[in-house]
């Protein structure tokens, strides 16, 4: 489908009043969240000392010329006062320039052309017009947690940091909330808790992830079992156009780009505001953490392939959210429970486990503190070195019996238990996310039923060969479990090494994106390594 229109004001362009959204802003700055109070320089340096010395020797010029002079002078003139929201390398008073385009992967450093911070739409539209005729590639940045740094495009892009659209307005008859595309996953939450409704949404655990990326990718996390994933929530959206237009799309206008937002947005535009469902949180919950160390190698095994056994079966209850965790320390199975705990018992999932269980009753605001400390996530917004590898799983692609023996072997005569910083997750997904059809929107992964992550990471030095050895070693034997012509991976879990990323993310959908790319997006201004490209015509 063809765009519709392309003229903010010939489309009506809806927005709320001025007024109401500067009071939702300053509501946001109210907050005390560490998300909020620590940018990402102060928390490298403060928290972990160690790491001044990494922040020094990333932020050395490397060569770094100032853009040319007719970019410099389109995006100058877009503020008032070009060092409220421009940022340069090269130039006299941008020494911020590196705090502002500092990498969330410190493996993987990228050097945009020029990184700003737009006040609202309009001036991310004049951001995007100037891009565009200078035919400079654009990528947006919401809370910087691309594996690969992909908010901030590629050498020479320019990035467009969403920091100052963060607010939350909830109507109270709707129960929908309107969101700022930059806000952090755990300020929405604290400021839903603020308003009456008890209201939330499902997404992922890590707080200072930005709802950007998150809506526009998937979304996933321990409630989306039950709630499905965040963009399954996504009602309507105001996004800028590859023309630097400001229009909105939904189910019922601009559909098909709509669709295509939902699942890879990066590729198709720069979406500024979210208009979002939302549901009444339960009053507790249940959590519980089983630990088993790597001295009992066959119980490990034998909960492995209970736990896939569980998370595979399509009969199993919604309300359960549940991971396997390898790392230093052993394996870690654990869940959250979104009912009573008799409800809880009744399920039989101690039972299909073969454990016995002590599940802990937590109000609502306790169990997703648990959620951020179980999944290693406290110092989440410290920019680190590492790499990672992903593969999803449909039912049909389960670990055997002999290839999860296979991976705890190697785990214990490699000392991986104690020698690197480490983990791989098996997260579990379905329920509520494998309800609407694969080709409902962009995300091509309803048929899974878990994913895996390996994670390799040092604080302080570079990666070594040995690190890179070993989770390439975890991946080698993993991998065989799916046949190579359905090797799919969740499009959140960046890998910059995939051979054909497109397809890995996107699957059975890639034909139609590039189709709509070449519609709303022909020559490609939206563009990240391994985003979605327009079909050639």
């Amino acid at each position: 489908m063809a765009p519709t229109t392309k003229d903010p004001k010939a489309n009506g362009k809806q927005s709320d009043d001025d007024v109401t959204i500067k009071k939702a802003k300053d509501e946001y700055k109210s907050l005390r969240s560490p998300w909020t109070l620590s940018p990402r320089r102060f928390v490298l340096n403060a928290v972990v000392p160690g790491l001044a010395a990494l922040t020094l020797w990333w932020q050395q010029p490397s060569g770094l010329a100032a853009p040319p002079t007719a970019l410099r002078n389109c995006l100058d003139s877009v503020c008032a006062k070009a060092e409220e929201c421009v940022r340069y390398p090269g130039r006299g008073h941008d020494n911020d320039y590196f705090q502002w385009s500092a990498p969330f992967n410190l493996e993987r450093v990228v050097r945009p052309a020029a990184v700003v911070r737009p006040k609202d739409a309009e001036q991310v539209a004049a951001f995007v017009q100037c891009a565009a005729k200078n035919k400079v590639k654009v990528q947006a940045r919401s809370g910087g947690h691309s594996y690969a740094n992909y908010g901030l495009g590629a050498d020479g892009s320019l990035s467009i940091d969403l920091t100052n659209l963060r607010y939350v307005i909830l109507n109270e008859k709707t129960w929908h909330a309107k969101i700022g595309s930059g806000s952090l996953l755990g300020d929405i939450d604290d400021l839903l808790d603020r308003k009456p409704g008890r209201r939330v949404f499902p997404h992922g655990v890590c707080p200072s992830v930005g709802i950007g990326g998150h809506a526009t990718i998937g979304g996933l996390g321990p409630s989306s079992r039950m709630w499905g994933a965040t963009l399954d929530h996504v009602l309507e959206v105001e996004v800028v156009i590859a023309n630097g237009s400001i229009i909105r799309a939904s189910e019922t206008q601009n559909q098909d780009l709509f669709w295509a937002i939902r699942g890879a947005g990066a590729g198709f535009g720069i979406v500024t505001e979210f208009v979002m469902s939302t549901v009444e949180k339960p009053e507790t919950t249940l959590h519980f953490t089983y630990r088993t160390p790597y001295t009992e190698p066959n119980n490990i095994v034998t909960q492995f392939q209970a736990w896939q056994a569980l998370i595979a079966d399509p009969k199993l209850d919604h309300r359960i959210g549940t991971e396997f965790t390898l790392d230093t320390d052993g394996s870690k199975i654990t869940a959250t429970w979104f009912g009573t705990k008799d409800e809880f018992n009744k399920s039989g999932i101690a039972a299909k486990l073969g454990l016995k269980l002590t599940p802990v009753e937590a109000r609502w605001v306790n169990t997703k503190r648990w959620q951020i400390e179980n999944a290693k996530l406290l110092l989440s917004d410290i920019p680190i070195k590492f790499n990672s590898r992903s593969l999803g799983f449909t039912a049909q692609d389960l670990l055997t019996k002999n290839t999860t023996r296979q991976l705890i072997d190697m785990i214990n005569q490699n000392s991986l238990q104690s020698s690197y910083r480490w983990f791989a997750i098996f997260d579990a997904t379905g329920g509520k996310v494998a309800e609407p059809a694969m080709n409902s929107t962009a995300y091509a992964h309803r048929d899974k039923v878990m994913f895996y992550q390996s994670y390799m990471y040092n604080l302080n030095y570079n990666l070594t060969d040995g690190q890179e050895d070993l989770i390439n070693d975890i991946h080698d034997i993993v991998l065989p479990s799916v046949p190579s012509g359905r090797r799919t991976t969740y499009p959140g879990y960046i890998d910059p090494s995939l051979e054909d990323p497109q397809q890995a993310y996107w699957g059975s959908n890639l034909p139609r994106l590039q189709k709509i790319k070449a519609d709303w997006d022909a020559d490609d201004v939206f563009q990240n390594p391994q985003s979605v490209r327009p079909l050639k015509k």
